[in-house]
């Protein structure tokens, strides 16, 4: 808020003020006279404090104009010049002072009260802004308030109406004193509150620019004559140029002055060396202290020193102890290592040899051999001829499709058996029925139904069978395709089921070395030692003792039977452990 004497111009033009632009209101000579009766919506506003008679007083006093202070100053100046007698005054105060207290607060709240306004907007019923609650005084400035959190339509309007309520001292009761439709381009721009005298209620509106009033014409003043200005000094300046050069000079002779009777003084007084002395032996124990200290520390860092290294030359030697050691026990292993590398690349070669065997005999149990008289890459599987990941109209003339359910069972048993002699786990689990295998996804997440798809086709020619078998039959590729990279094989194609499985098995056939012999015992001996037993196969009365394992003896069966099996997986047939392959019959031999 702003109260200098001077009158500025102001920096906003009349078109361009807006609601943006209020910053506070100031509210002049409160009058009763047009108040209305407060509405049951203004009694439920807050009640303020009451200040203190001697505040309302001064608060009264100030509110007097300038002019009605200067005609009582100079009544009272001619009064003084004329002879002392009683005064006498129109108001009757009363005898005691009391009864004048009790009359001049009634005089006092006669003219004062209590008040506070709210701003409101065209089209809004609710005030966008409620001031505070000033109290007991005739003349109101309102505290600053910031009207940025108004809506920007409010905000840019120019014209606002203001609603004055007040009430008596002592008095519980609002009232409605004053709603007044202002336009802020109308208001005259006044530059000062001073000198001023305001009608009843009258308004005063505090812009960002300057205060404005609509009950005063414009006060702009006119712009500064910017002639050019002339380095010229007055009187007063130089007077206070020589009145500080005065006292420089002065300041200087005391200084002399003092210092030449600090010399007398010390000139007359003899020298005092006890205290220099004494000073001088305090400084040499500090000093003496201060080294001593220094020495104790340079000692324990010397001690802390010889500690630590002689740690060190114990911790060396245990190193060199332990290398030693060391040494010895890498020197005793050379040769066991060696002997551990032969056995590793031995095994290695056995399991390879073994793998190759394996393989082979795969590959003679599920022959997968070319279609003749077809196109390229068509392959059978025991005689059972499998397309490559298509299944049209063409493919169900031409393949059955318990045939094609039957040959991708194969399919998968195969591919389940190689797993685990190629030592290489399958992304998708397979389970070989025969013609009713099936996978299982459990990767995919995208999958919200069951997650086994079959290998064969469904009856019925239902859409989502169809899907969910092809989807099984792309499981089973990649598959064989997981399989052919664990062999360091790259897969073209992997819609070509049997062609990649051929390949695999052609590549894991292969090599120059002499395929290895099975292991001695075949299916029967597995069979044996699975159910627990200890058959004998030689004849007791050769003296040779008997294998565990066997099953040359025939008699062996009847115990078999009181043991709980019914029967055996090769009861009546001879056959006999010592062969080269899986079974051989005894006749044949």
């Amino acid at each position: 808020m702003s109260t200098l004497s001077e009158h500025r111009r102001p920096r906003l033009l009349p078109h361009n003020r807006k609601l943006r632009h209020l910053t506070s209101l100031s509210l002049r000579n409160l009058t009763f006279t047009h108040a209305h009766t407060s509405t049951t919506d203004d009694d439920a506003l807050p009640t303020p404090r009451l200040d203190t008679l001697a505040e309302v007083a001064h608060t009264v006093q100030h509110s007097r104009s300038s002019e009605n202070l200067r005609a009582s100053s100079d009544k009272a100046s001619k009064k003084a010049k004329r002879p002392a007698r009683p005064r006498r005054t129109s108001l009757n105060l009363g005898s005691g002072p009391s009864q004048r207290q009790k009359t001049l607060e009634e005089a006092v709240n006669a003219v004062v009260g209590d008040v506070f306004f709210t701003l409101h907007v065209p089209g809004d019923d609710e005030p966008v802004y409620i001031s505070e609650t000033r109290t007991r005084s005739a003349n109101f400035n309102f505290n600053g308030f910031d009207l940025s959190h108004v809506s920007k339509t409010s905000s840019r309007t120019p014209i606002i109406s203001i609603h004055l309520y007040a009430r008596r001292p002592k008095s519980q009761e609002w009232l409605f004193l004053l709603a007044q439709q202002v336009d802020l381009r109308q208001l005259n721009f006044i530059g000062t509150l001073l000198d001023r005298r305001f009608p009843p209620n009258a308004l005063v509106f505090h812009l960002q620019d300057g205060i404005y009033s609509l009950d005063f014409p414009n006060r702009i003043s006119e712009p500064v004559n910017k002639a050019p200005k002339v380095n010229t000094a007055s009187y007063n300046v130089l007077m206070k140029l020589s009145n500080l050069e005065a006292s420089i000079e002065d300041a200087i002779r005391t200084q002399r002055k003092i210092a030449g009777q600090i010399n007398d003084i010390l000139e007359a007084r003899p020298k005092d060396e006890s205290g220099v002395a004494e000073e001088g032996v305090k400084l040499a124990s500090k000093y003496i202290s201060t080294q001593t200290r220094a020495n104790a520390s340079a000692r324990k860092r010397r001690d802390d020193l010889r500690d630590s290294l002689r740690r060190r030359r114990d911790a060396i030697q245990e190193g060199r102890r332990i290398q030693q050691d060391a040494e010895a026990d890498m020197s005793s292993s050379r040769s066991k290592l060696e002997l551990n590398l032969d056995l590793v690349r031995e095994t290695e070669v056995k399991i390879h040899g073994q793998r190759r065997r394996i393989c082979a005999d795969l590959a003679s149990i599920l022959p997968i051999q070319p279609i003749p008289d077809a196109p390229p890459l068509s392959f059978s599987i025991c005689g059972i001829p499998v397309p490559n990941s298509v299944y049209n109209a063409a493919t169900a003339r031409s393949i059955n499709e318990d045939v094609l359910s039957a040959g991708l069972g194969l399919v998968t048993m195969l591919t389940r058996h190689l797993q685990f002699y190629l030592g290489h786990s399958l992304p998708y689990p397979l389970f070989p029925y025969g013609s009713r295998s099936h996978t299982v996804d459990n990767i995919s997440t995208s999958i919200a139904s069951s997650r086994e798809f079959p290998l064969y086709l469904p009856r019925g020619g239902s859409a989502t069978g169809q899907w969910r078998f092809e989807y099984g039959w792309f499981l089973l590729n990649k598959d064989i395709e997981a399989l052919c990279e664990s062999q360091g094989l790259r897969v073209v194609d992997i819609r070509h089921s049997l062609p990649n499985l051929k390949y695999l098995l052609y590549v894991m056939c292969g090599g120059g070395e002499e395929v290895p012999e099975r292991k001695r015992g075949g299916v029967r001996g597995l069979w044996a030692a699975r159910m627990g037993l200890h058959l004998g196969t030689d004849d007791q009365e050769s003296g040779r003792p008997q294998r565990r394992g066997s099953f040359e003896s025939v008699d062996e069966q009847p115990k078999l039977r009181e043991n709980g099996h019914k029967s055996l997986p090769f009861e009546g047939e001879r056959f006999t452990l010592r062969t080269k392959g899986l079974r051989e019959n005894v006749s044949s031999s």
